[in-house]
């Protein structure tokens, strides 16, 4: 048995990622805003600060993984939560559970999005890269909401990617999944939104294999490289989108 820690567990991909691991016989420590073991609020720095300290207790001789999947969507009122939750909250309870990782030679997996490559907004990537939150949230404030969130999630994964040497020099592997259209409470939302919800549906009739995708698939994609048949992959960010980023990006890999 193994022990994970887990932003955004309590609903979507997040528990279908907790269920999974659960099925294989790991310990995971769900956090979230609520319904979750330690209950905590990422947006803010104090919230994060709570969570990270919440795991330390809990798991007091290390981590076997780390899944920071906790996260906002475009369709959001407040905008400015885009990068709060998406990129400062992952990135925060990563650095708080290095050490924690490093003692099991543990393994990360962000949540990112096959969005993350799109072409967005270069000067708020580059505050999210910075480190700059409070510019970040009022640039995000006067942004539409898929370049904020697509702009949250591209950093999110320039971040893994600039880091994954330190940790892999520690023993941690670092690595993120793009997921493509899953169904979900939170991508129904964006789907019935009378703003953005015509647009999702033709974009979800564009999905190379015809479906869109489940939780389970992500979660599938998850356990995989948090287990060992994964041990030499570190730094990688794994489509799981049915085929569309190939369809949007054919020359790019």
């Amino acid at each position: 048995m193994k022990t994970y820690a887990l932003t955004g567990g309590a609903s979507g991909i997040g528990a279908a990622i907790k269920q999974q691991l659960c099925d294989e016989g790991h310990k995971v420590i769900s956090i979230d805003i609520k319904d979750a073991d330690i209950e905590s609020d990422l947006s803010s720095a104090e919230g994060r600060s709570t969570a990270v300290a919440a795991v330390l207790a809990a798991a007091a001789d290390g981590l076997d993984g780390f899944v920071a999947c906790a996260g906002v969507g475009s369709h959001i009122e407040n905008l400015g939560l885009i990068p709060s939750v998406n990129y400062f909250g992952a990135v925060a309870l990563v650095e708080g559970l290095r050490e924690l990782l490093a003692a099991k030679k543990g393994s990360v997996v962000l949540i990112s999005s096959n969005s993350a490559p799109m072409e967005t907004d270069a000067d708020y990537v580059d505050t999210l890269l910075a480190g700059d939150e409070a510019k970040a949230i009022e640039r995000a404030g006067a942004m539409e909401g898929q370049a904020a969130y697509s702009g949250s999630k591209q950093a999110l994964t320039r971040w893994m990617r600039r880091n994954n040497g330190g940790y892999a020099a520690q023993g941690i592997r670092m690595n993120a999944i793009g997921p493509g259209y899953t169904r979900t409470a939170m991508s129904a939302a964006v789907e019935n939104d009378p703003l953005y919800g015509p647009a999702i549906k033709e974009f979800v009739a564009t999905i190379p294999l015809q479906r869109p995708g489940q939780p389970e698939d992500i979660a599938q994609a998850v356990s995989f490289l948090l287990g060992d048949a994964a041990s030499f992959i570190s730094g990688s960010m794994l489509f799981v989108d049915g085929g569309h980023d190939a369809l949007f990006r054919p020359d790019s890999f």
